[in-house]
């Protein structure tokens, strides 16, 4: 099938001539400088999705994806609200908790923690934690019936490291809300044994959090056969805010329902911030581009005046004039994104070596593991952001050949061969 002579002489144009070497070279920084900027927006969004990604998984590796608690006070009719919720389209399994603050001391360490109670068998199906112990077990934080044995708690690695707790080690557990003597109120102290260490891949959660059994935290808290509230566990995780409205909306201002989105928003917010902040700076690279393509147009009309002339007076229409130019903006606009895609969806797949073989060969360690607290950098490819990139890259070329390409179907052949 013949092409249209409109894309012929744009393909044309794009031939490099002897006096045309420097338009050659302006055309070829335009392709360049799409190609450069597709790359960086995929590589950048990709590196950015892939830390969004993994800080979601490590935030729903620990905590539920909805909590349920009882406002100002403990729930005693847990049993019979978890076979409720458990009933919700959408809830695949739930399990109750306690949340309170203690302090742990060593003797010579002491440090604040979140302490939470746990049903082992049932948060198996709620949460993650179990698939982030390193050391020890859960199953092992009530102690066998009948023993003297002091009873189980998990503590996170960096907490470990930071009270020189190792497994097996004891650790007395302090409550600050203690009993009220007549020297005044006495803090609550009980002895627990180190059976299991965690490592969610947070810092702040690895520091903070300790876990023992429901049993025992309701004995430690005297709080009898009460909890603080129950974990759900759902099948669609982005379904969560619904799910939770309708809960609220079904058990009265008593119950009040909070998904994993609401309890980590500012952070998710910020990570969504800056996604698209680091959007629209790398786009002004693709801008920067845009605006050699239309110098390159600006010039080719200026070189190719007496052939627009001669198109003009040989029937041409000032509408195929105007897609000559187009087209061969168009050209450059595509090549170069097409170029930017497949350079950066290379460079997104094979970040981690690359950088390995970039450290090797510098020397220099850009990415320490230990300090941002990952065991491999993250880079995570969406298909359809790779669209909305070159669709933008795309339109932004088409754009900036508008007005070269207008200023071109104006001219007159009678001025254009003037002084020819």
């Amino acid at each position: 099938m013949a092409l249209p002579f409109e894309l012929k002489i744009g393909l044309r144009y794009l031939k490099a001539k002897r006096k045309s070497t420097f338009i050659s070279i302006i055309t070829f920084i335009s392709t360049a400088g799409v190609t450069l900027g597709v790359m960086a927006l995929i590589v950048v969004l990709a590196v950015m999705t892939g830390f969004e990604r993994d800080l979601k998984e490590k935030i729903l590796g620990t905590n539920a994806h909805l909590v349920v608690i009882r406002s100002g006070a403990p729930m005693d009719d847990y049993r019979s609200m978890m076979e409720r919720l458990q009933q919700l389209p959408g809830v695949e399994a739930v399990t109750p908790f306690i949340y309170n603050q203690v302090m742990l001391s060593t003797g010579r360490h002491v440090s604040g923690v979140v302490l939470r109670g746990i049903d082992p068998a049932s948060d198996k199906k709620v949460t993650r934690l179990s698939r982030t112990i390193v050391q020890g077990t859960m199953d092992s934080l009530d102690p066998p019936r009948g023993s003297d044995a002091d009873p189980g708690i998990m503590i996170g690695r960096e907490l470990a490291k930071h009270l020189n707790l190792f497994l097996g080690d004891r650790v007395n557990v302090v409550s600050p809300t203690g009993t009220i003597t007549p020297l005044g109120m006495m803090p609550k102290l009980k002895p627990f044994k180190v059976t299991g260490i965690f490592n969610t891949g947070m810092f702040e959660y690895d520091s903070t959090l300790a876990y023992v059994s429901i049993n025992q935290a309701q004995k430690f808290f005297d709080l009898g056969d009460t909890v603080t509230g129950i974990q759900l566990k759902v099948a669609d995780v982005y379904a969560t805010t619904e799910l939770a409205k309708k809960i609220n909306r079904t058990y009265g201002p008593d119950l009040y329902a909070r998904d994993w989105m609401q309890m980590n928003r500012n952070i998710l917010f910020a990570l969504k911030t800056e996604k698209v902040v680091m959007f629209i700076i790398l786009t002004l690279i693709v801008l920067v581009a845009a605006f050699g393509i239309a110098s390159t147009l600006f010039m080719v009309v200026m070189e190719k005046t007496r052939d627009i002339a001669i198109l003009k007076t040989m029937g041409a229409r000032s509408g195929s004039i105007m897609k000559i130019f187009v087209l061969e903006g168009l050209i450059i606009g595509v090549v170069g994104t097409v170029l930017g895609v497949l350079s950066g969806l290379l460079i997104s797949f094979n970040l981690e070596p690359i950088i390995n073989l970039v450290q090797k060969v510098t020397g220099k360690n850009f990415f320490s593991k230990e300090i941002y607290y990952l065991d491999h950098f993250p880079s995570h490819v969406v298909m359809s952001d790779v669209l909305i990139i070159s669709v933008t890259a795309i339109l932004i070329s088409f754009l900036a050949t508008l007005y070269p390409a207008w200023q071109a179907s104006r001219m007159l052949p009678a001025e254009a061969l003037r002084y020819e």
